[in-house]
């Protein structure tokens, strides 16, 4: 990652313009090429420097909930529970982790009480406890990478 990506991640960390043209406008703000712009934001997807880039919903001013999940699963069913999990739709992503906890899990749901039902039946399917660490407050912690 060059200074150039790492401008470009410190302005889109200030958020990202509603118009006609968002990217024109970036990359004007930026004195380069849309085009360019483009290019870097995909090459940076890519290779993996960027994991994501997508608007971020707050599911609970919408109505609906989320909570951040985990579980201890053995080395041996890790495929099987994988699978498991990830057949849910409101399972929005799912990491393994070198952890205890080795499965950590984002659950979306439209309403409150659905988040509860999924653990459940998680729990049921795999025979394993589900660790249900729902958001108490929210931390917004702002990336600026030297350039």
């Amino acid at each position: 990652m060059d200074s150039v990506d790492k401008t470009i991640i410190n302005r889109l960390q200030l958020g990202f313009p509603i118009c006609a043209a968002p990217y024109q406008r970036v990359a004007k703000e930026l004195g380069m090429a849309e085009s360019d712009l483009l290019s870097r934001l995909q090459t940076m997807l890519a290779d993996g420097v960027l994991s994501r880039f997508g608007p971020m919903y707050h599911a609970e001013q919408m109505g609906g909930a989320l909570t951040l999940a985990a579980l201890k699963v053995p080395d041996e069913r890790f495929d099987e529970v994988t699978e498991i999990v990830n057949a849910f739709p409101e399972v929005a992503h799912n990491y393994a982790r070198n952890h205890a906890l080795n499965m950590w899990f984002v659950l979306a749901t439209e309403q409150t009480e659905q988040v509860l039902k999924v653990i459940a039946e998680i729990e049921r399917l795999t025979g394993l406890t589900v660790y249900n660490m729902p958001k108490i407050n929210e931390y917004y912690v702002g990336l600026q990478l030297e350039a």
